[in-house]
């Protein structure tokens, strides 16, 4: 929770990744708050208040995949939306701002976009969302202790530098600074 509203504010693309991650962990715990609180919330150093809001997050989150009947593949409605956000801006940048530093960034992606299309069988998927995959895919390669190769990896860095790149200027847009 604490981390979640921290990588919101400081990074919204990490927080885009991190909240997979929780939907997924919630997902290995079957939506079961109590698994939720014996393998995750009891390992950490909290308050008894801490934990107690800890626990109440993560219960809301349950209940709001059940009710977005997202219990085994999605995202919330609410990561979904800030994605979405970040692909209209991602246009916005290319065609009304036309950032010369993002196209040049961009340009560099965008020979890996149609072959991660492919791999992650969402062909209907807008780009920015498959960087996010891919992105999230490498996560779950590193936790598996997968090889990944030197021109995948070379792909994995143009898409962060991407989402690194949209994420600033998210956060000029949140505060003002973007026109």
């Amino acid at each position: 929770m604490y981390i979640s509203r921290q990588k919101k504010e400081d990074n919204i693309a990490e927080y885009v990744l991190y909240m997979w991650q929780i939907e997924d962990v919630i997902r290995a715990c079957g939506l079961e708050l109590s698994k939720i609180e014996k393998t995750i919330i009891a390992q950490q150093e909290l308050s008894d208040l801490q934990r107690e809001e800890l626990k109440n997050w993560y219960k809301d989150l349950c209940n709001r995949m059940k009710i977005q009947k997202i219990e085994q593949v999605g995202h919330l409605n609410e990561v979904e939306d800030v994605v979405e956000e970040l692909s209209m801006l991602h246009n916005n940048l290319l065609t009304y701002y036309k950032d010369e530093r993002y196209i040049e960034v961009y340009s560099l992606v965008e020979r890996f976009i149609d072959e991660f299309k492919k791999v992650s069988n969402n062909p209907t998927a807008s780009n920015i969302e498959v960087l996010f995959s891919a992105l999230y895919a490498k996560l779950i390669l590193k936790i598996q202790g997968k090889d990944i190769s030197s021109s995948t990896e070379e792909a994995f860095q143009a898409f962060r530098n991407v989402l690194a790149y949209l994420a600033a200027k998210y956060k000029q847009l949140q505060t003002g600074e973007l026109q």
